[in-house]
């Protein structure tokens, strides 16, 4: 039998860790933009994976404004996936029938 009283007990633990409510609600918002970014699958779980590792919204973590795109990587799309200089952005991939 599940005890829900622990499990959720666990979960708030697991909130509060990671900054509250509102610290979720911006990693939550940040993972919507990536999945409906450019990019490959692997690409998008790449980046959703990165983005996972610093709590709350991109940028509010303590290397924000470092480095040349205020702390994404240079090789880095507007999803904070990588983009690969032989492919266009502007054009679909071609899909074989």
């Amino acid at each position: 039998m599940v005890n829900f009283r622990k499990l959720t007990e666990k979960a708030k633990d697991v909130v509060d860790k990671r900054g509250g409510t509102d610290s979720l609600k911006q990693d939550a918002s940040e993972l919507r933009e990536i999945a409906k970014g450019k990019g490959s699958l692997k690409d998008k779980a790449r980046a959703a994976k990165d983005a996972l590792k610093d709590p709350g919204a991109a940028g509010s973590g303590p290397d924000a404004g470092s480095g040349p795109a205020g702390g994404a990587r240079p090789d880095a799309g507007p999803t904070g996936a990588p983009h690969h200089e032989n492919t266009p952005e502007t054009e679909k991939p071609h899909r074989a029938k």
